[in-house]
């Protein structure tokens, strides 16, 4: 099986053209290929396929095998693949994914995709619908206190450290997030937090956690694990969940320049069509082939 290691500022997936190409079983794919110790090592897989409806399809399988509706990096590179590849030269170009066709619009130097401005939609902030189990309409500005197990995987000193605010957040971007405000995510034990949040039973399909420091309303530097992939350096939904989170308790404005441990990342909340639009780099590592069972 040919493949090829692209990532999103740090954000890195193993990424299978299967226009020419199939991966029988991307489930037990995912989990081999993505072991960093015993595959390539990736974030996760990413398989770019036809589509009946958009230039190209894109579906995306976290580290542990599970189907994420969404990537926010990942699609970036899906784009960038597509264009440097030759399988569209369509600019702006559209993705289907697990939350529907999305447009990308490329910033190419020479003949190679090096940035790339993706309208992500519009955000999910109906609770049943993100999904949480928490009463009321929104989760926005939560009290830890609501919700047990919330609170107790917030329990510890460490929690005083890092200045953590006492309350969350929760938004969709086509996959559902959870955002806490601290005063200093570097002191936040994500390898111990992030499982337990990822996994409190408030959230059925599990969620994504994110840890920001407001910098200035403008700026922000965010900490992420991720649901089925652990600690990232990036997460692009995730990002955008940030700025929209930021603007509904009126930490931060529309425009956010977000902080990853990968990069940055640009993110807009326009007011006039009520979309995301998330702009970063999509980076093209190695190509080579996988001569092992899968």
């Amino acid at each position: 099986m040919r493949f090829t290691k692209m990532h999103g500022i740090g954000n890195d997936y193993i990424y299978v053209n299967g226009f020419d190409q199939t991966v029988k079983d991307p489930e037990k794919a995912a989990r081999i290929l993505a072991d960093r110790h015993y595959g390539i090592g990736a974030d996760g897989l990413i398989l770019i396929l036809p589509s009946k409806t958009a230039d190209v399809r894109m579906r995306m399988f976290n580290a542990d095998g599970t189907e994420g509706e969404m990537c926010g990096n990942g699609i970036r590179c899906v784009a960038k693949y597509a264009f440097d590849h030759g399988l569209t030269n369509n600019n702006p170009m559209t993705v289907e994914t697990g939350r529907g066709v999305l447009t990308l619009s490329l910033v190419i130097d020479g003949s190679k995709v090096q940035q790339v401005m993706v309208d992500m939609g519009e955000p999910t902030l109906a609770a049943a619908e993100i999904p949480t189990t928490l009463s009321g309409r929104q989760v926005v500005d939560v009290q830890i206190d609501s919700s047990p197990a919330v609170g107790q995987a917030l329990a510890g000193p460490w929690a005083e450290m890092a200045g953590v605010e006492p309350s969350f957040t929760c938004v969709s971007m086509g996959n559902p997030h959870l955002v806490l405000y601290c005063r200093n995510a570097s002191k936040v034990p994500l390898e111990t937090v992030g499982p337990l949040l990822e996994n409190a039973a408030i959230f059925p399909r599990r969620i994504n956690v994110h840890f920001v420091q407001v910098l200035r309303d403008a700026e922000v530097r965010i900490r992420t694990w991720e649901r089925g992939s652990g600690i990232t350096l990036a997460c692009g939904t995730g990002a955008c969940a940030v700025c929209v989170a930021g603007v509904l308790t009126g930490r931060t404005q529309r425009k956010l320049l977000a902080h990853v441990p990968g990069g940055d990342l640009s993110i807009e909340w326009r007011l006039e069509n009520d979309h995301v639009y998330m702009t970063g780099a999509a980076t093209e590592v190695f190509s080579g082939e996988w001569n092992a069972p899968l």
